[in-house]
């Protein structure tokens, strides 16, 4: 559909195997030869880390020479900034140059069709304003039977191979400013909460300071702009770092989906939400109807004191 023009961005740390699993998937796409590769480096937390944030380093000043990409840039920081604060500061100086973005991270292993699946999705859905992301993984749902598109819409955005353009990056609001009204705002809750059940409450986790995430300001500057983002329905990517090895230590096989080399590229188009795909989407991400209904019971309640349905005794 187009020349590859988005440049690739990768974030690494203190996987040295993971990350040459990363590079080496990425290098046998078709267009690899063709894209800028932007690394960045976070540094150590400690002593014990700092040995395998050097291995990876090692490898990763190899790969000029190897010719597997246009280009490589890689970007080192002395200090650990912690995985939100290198994406949110690595993205947002990648964009200064660029208008559209492909980000990975180092335990993402991408299909041979990744790079021009995201690059011809990045240029058909670039001037569509509903459209705030695009997603190289899909998680595994029953899809209506009949369903015949090669890609489907969601209310949440996805970290595990991800694209985007400047113009959506900037409206983010990464401190939630407006997070006092939100938390106290259930109907508000209930609509971020379309694209599963943990939304809101992790949205309240990181704006207590319990955990530290860029991804879950990114959804909710989704949701606060109404849009939307792209999915595939057959996955371009697999997440291998689920095996306790990453900063969180998680160890799963739930996630383990198999990703496959497609005959002939996506089809894009512009489609609408499909609510039967959507009620499965929310199905993955544990979706409780009891959170929904207690809402809608104060939604009612509250309703009904104010048009004097009900006696108001407070």
């Amino acid at each position: 559909m187009n020349t590859y023009i988005a440049p690739i961005v990768l974030f690494v740390y203190s996987r040295p195997e993971h990350t040459r699993r990363v590079i080496e998937a990425l290098a046998a796409n078709k267009g690899a030869d063709k894209s800028k590769l932007f690394i960045f480096s976070d540094g150590p937390k400690n002593d014990t880390t700092a040995r395998n944030v050097e291995k990876v380093r090692e490898y990763i000043r190899s790969i000029n020479s190897m010719n597997m990409f246009s280009q490589v840039i890689i970007h080192e920081s002395e200090t650990n900034k912690g995985l939100a604060n290198s994406i949110i500061d690595g993205v947002s100086l990648v964009l200064k140059e660029y208008d559209r973005i492909i980000v990975l991270e180092d335990d993402i292993i991408t299909a041979p069709d990744f790079i021009e699946y995201m690059n011809d999705a990045l240029s058909y859905f670039k001037d569509n304003y509903l459209i705030w992301s695009i997603s190289g993984y899909s998680p595994p749902l029953n899809l209506p039977k009949g369903y015949n598109h090669d890609i489907y819409l969601s209310y949440r955005a996805c970290s595990w191979g991800w694209g985007t353009w400047k113009d959506r990056w900037e409206k983010v609001d990464w401190k939630v400013r407006d997070y006092e009204q939100f938390k106290k705002h259930h109907l508000a809750r209930m609509a971020f909460n379309r694209g599963g059940a943990d939304l809101s409450k992790m949205l309240d986790y990181q704006m207590q300071g319990k955990i530290d995430s860029w991804a879950i300001r990114w959804c909710y500057s989704q949701y606060k702009h109404g849009m939307l983002t792209v999915y595939p329905v057959i996955s371009r990517v697999k997440n291998i770092g689920l095996d306790g090895s990453g900063t969180h230590g998680v160890i799963s096989t739930e996630w383990g989906d198999k990703i496959y080399c497609q005959k002939k590229p996506c089809k894009f188009e512009n489609i609408e939400l499909n609510s039967k795909i959507i009620k499965e989407f929310r199905k993955v991400y544990k979706i409780k109807k009891r959170e929904y209904a207690k809402a809608a019971v104060r939604k009612l309640i509250n309703f009904m004191i104010k048009n004097k349905f009900l006696g108001d005794n407070t």
